[in-house]
């Protein structure tokens, strides 16, 4: 059976407490076994250190043990606890309990170990204690140990704290039962729904998003799950978008082309200067979109080179508008062209920089009315270089702005194809600008068109 993770947690807090309740048994009977049995074993031989010298004094005085193995009330005599304290003050001391049964554990052995009264037979293994009289050994004194709880009480103390120890437990695995519950429902329900959402992410359901009120580690992770889906909403609409312009883009100049070669066909138009012309210039439109294209994918893999050199940006600018004047004179718009008088030096690649220039003069002259204006000024700053390159009207919404620079977009939508460009030459301006360090960026233009300053880095003189 799959265990789900919530249950996974459960039984994870609910075994490790089991355990924990198991090892404090375990410890609580080792605890008692070679704790508790053994403070009374020391207890015990602690009491019969005391009946030496009473023992000693008897053989003393008698000379044997017989008349003690005879009579069993002085051997009782000798090894009870004393009842009166020491007449000297110096020596008083609290007697020792003789709860613990030591009476009845402890015999007495002759000079060869042999038991000559008591009530226990003591193993050779057990504690014994020599009783010496002139330096001779007369007798032992032996004890056999406290080895179960079966004496002097010790079955009753064991039992309360079995149940002691069982009651606690007991306490613990319910409380660890409870807090296990509520952490595999409350704190993994967010999971859950994150994982739910993946789920339906990954059938394909961009649109999906979680709500997670907690700011911790699960809301975190709602929150850059949303990012994620939006990013993948939004790419598979770009991707939708990018696919459908492209076609849009491709079909054009082709349908042209085939219009023409069929009219040519059939006879209803003639080869002559003019066809060749217009089918020239539909497979121009076509080269300069594949180009761009193959361009732009160079660049989102890394894959396009700058041949970078130091040059001044003014004489370059100049270059790359010779005859723009003659263009927009064409077009109907007005050039100005306001450029500083000292260099400006930079490390660049020319021919990009002239493909961006190029991009963005032909974006002025598709875009400004005519009777327009088209200004352009170059200066400087600490450490920068300022393109502003300005039109007339007409404008682009504010809101479109930041949306200029993706490929195939279009600021006024009313316009057609034919007259607008493919939509990415900005993109490739934005390109060009960042792979030198710089930026392009978009506003709206005083003159009530569109406004794009490049930023560029001054090379220091």
């Amino acid at each position: 059976m799959k265990l789900s993770l919530s249950r996974k947690l459960f039984l994870a807090v609910l075994g490790t407490s089991l355990l924990a309740v198991l090892a404090m048994g375990v410890a609580d009977k080792v605890n008692f076994a070679h704790g508790f049995l053994g403070y009374i074993n020391g207890q015990a031989e602690e009491r019969m250190s005391g009946v030496v010298p009473n023992l000693r004094d008897y053989y003393i005085e008698h000379g044997s043990w017989d008349e003690l193995r005879a009579e069993h009330k002085n051997w009782l005599k000798l090894i009870r606890p004393p009842s009166r304290l020491d007449p000297n003050p110096a020596n008083w001391t609290v007697p020792v309990s003789d709860l613990t049964g030591a009476m009845f554990r402890i015999a007495l052995l002759d000079e060869r170990k042999q038991l000559l009264i008591g009530f226990v037979e003591p193993r050779d293994n057990d504690p014994h204690l020599p009783i010496e009289v002139q330096g001779k050994t007369v007798g032992w004194l032996a004890m056999a140990p406290f080895q179960s709880v079966t004496e002097a009480g010790g079955a009753a103390l064991l039992k309360r704290q079995l149940l002691a120890s069982v009651g606690i437990g007991t306490l613990a695995l319910l409380m660890a039962a409870l807090i296990a519950g509520w952490t595999s429902r409350r704190l993994l329900a967010p999971v859950r729904q994150v994982a739910a959402a993946t789920h339906r992410l990954a059938a394909g359901d961009y649109a999906e998003r979680v709500v997670v009120p907690e700011d911790d580690e699960v809301g975190q992770l709602a929150r850059d799950f949303n990012q994620l889906a939006h990013t993948l909403e939004r790419n598979e609409r770009m991707r939708r978008d990018f696919m459908a312009d492209i076609s849009h883009e491709l079909r054009t100049p082709l349908a042209v082309l085939r219009g023409e070669l069929e009219a040519l066909e059939d006879g209803v138009r003639k080869l002559d200067g003019d066809s060749l012309c217009s089918l020239q210039q539909e497979v121009v439109q076509l080269s300069k979109l594949v180009d761009d294209l193959y361009e732009l994918s160079l660049a989102d893999v890394g894959a396009l080179t700058y041949r970078k050199q130091r040059l001044d940006l003014i004489e370059l600018l100049q270059q790359a508008l010779s005859g723009a004047a003659e263009r927009c004179q064409e077009k109907g718009l007005t050039l100005e062209l306001q450029l500083p008088a000292a260099p400006l030096l930079l490390l660049a690649d020319a021919g990009r920089l002239r493909q961006l220039f190029g991009n963005l003069l032909e974006n002025s002259l598709r875009y400004t009315a005519s009777g327009g204006h088209v200004h352009i000024r170059l200066h400087s700053k600490p450490g920068q270089i300022i393109l502003d390159w300005l039109d007339s009207s007409p404008g682009v919404a504010e809101a479109d702005l930041p949306r200029l620079f993706e490929r195939f977009f279009r600021g006024e939508t009313s316009r057609q194809r034919a007259s607008g460009g493919s939509g990415l030459g900005l993109a490739i301006c934005r390109n060009i600008a960042e792979a030198h360090g710089g930026t392009l960026e978009a506003r709206p233009s005083p003159l009530g068109g569109l406004w794009l300053q490049l930023s560029l880095t001054l090379e220091a003189t």
